[in-house]
């Protein structure tokens, strides 16, 4: 009773106009949660967060959210962590999420954003075929699902791409790189076409972005909170919100 009160009052002070319109978000500490409820087996911290990924998608829905972008592993996770880890993730991402986001009446359109050159081919396939079963979608929603992600390398297959496309236009070197700006090569990123996430929030404690979204987040606002994922609250998302709300935002400053 005390929980929802607190959560009612957390959200009747939020305006409309102070919410980001697009929140991304690091979700750090499956495992460090398993251990903590005491389970043998610390993987099946990642079932817990896979699951926890669709209420969080209900939370942003009600408050009007439209663009969320999820952190789920990265190139260096998928090559060097545990390969029974890294297995059991990856079911759980086909298993738990892309097939929900599938579901006839879902309101998400999915697109991923990553080098997939590491993730098992059923992973592959099972996120292809949500991406192309939402995509069409008349959908106020957008998720990002960032999977064998790094940002530092996002920006070398943008700028590989960009001088590829310009190279078999005729675009010499010297005249590309005369006239290259920050937006010829935003628009070669995965996330090409997408708004820039308004607010980043970390689980678990850690107060860094591990190469999440570096160039996108450049002027995002960033928010820490010590729970871990699978135990990240309504209140708790309720106090990312207030915090972001309250700041004064400032661009190139």
């Amino acid at each position: 009773m005390i929980y929802r009160l607190y959560a009612q009052r957390l959200r009747s002070r939020l305006r409309p106009e102070q919410l980001p319109r697009h929140v991304a978000i690091v979700m750090d500490g499956n495992r460090r949660w398993a251990r903590q409820q005491g389970f043998e087996n610390p993987n099946i911290g990642h079932r817990y967060g896979a699951e926890h990924v669709d209420e969080v998608l209900d939370w942003c829905a009600g408050l009007g959210i439209p663009a969320v972008t999820v952190y789920v592993c990265s190139g260096d996770n998928l090559r060097k962590r545990d390969s029974d880890e890294v297995a059991h993730l990856m079911r759980m991402i086909e298993e738990v999420v892309a097939e929900r986001l599938r579901h006839p009446e879902g309101q998400w359109r999915l697109h991923v954003a990553g080098r997939l050159d590491d993730v098992p081919e059923s992973t592959r396939a099972a996120l292809k075929r949500a991406v192309d079963e939402t995509r069409d979608r008349d959908a106020p929603f957008d998720l990002t699902i960032a999977i064998g992600y790094d940002g530092r390398e996002e920006i070398v297959d943008a700028v590989r791409s960009l001088i590829d496309v310009q190279a078999r236009l005729g675009v010499t070197p010297e005249e590309l790189a005369e006239r290259i700006s920050a937006e010829d090569i935003a628009a070669h990123l995965y996330t090409s076409g997408l708004p820039d996430p308004d607010l980043v929030i970390r689980t678990s404690g850690e107060i860094r972005l591990s190469g999440f979204l570096i160039w996108q987040a450049a002027y995002s606002e960033l928010y820490f909170c010590d729970v871990y994922w699978p135990g990240f609250r309504y209140i708790d998302f309720l106090r990312a919100l207030r915090s972001y709300a309250r700041r004064q935002r400032r661009f190139g400053a």
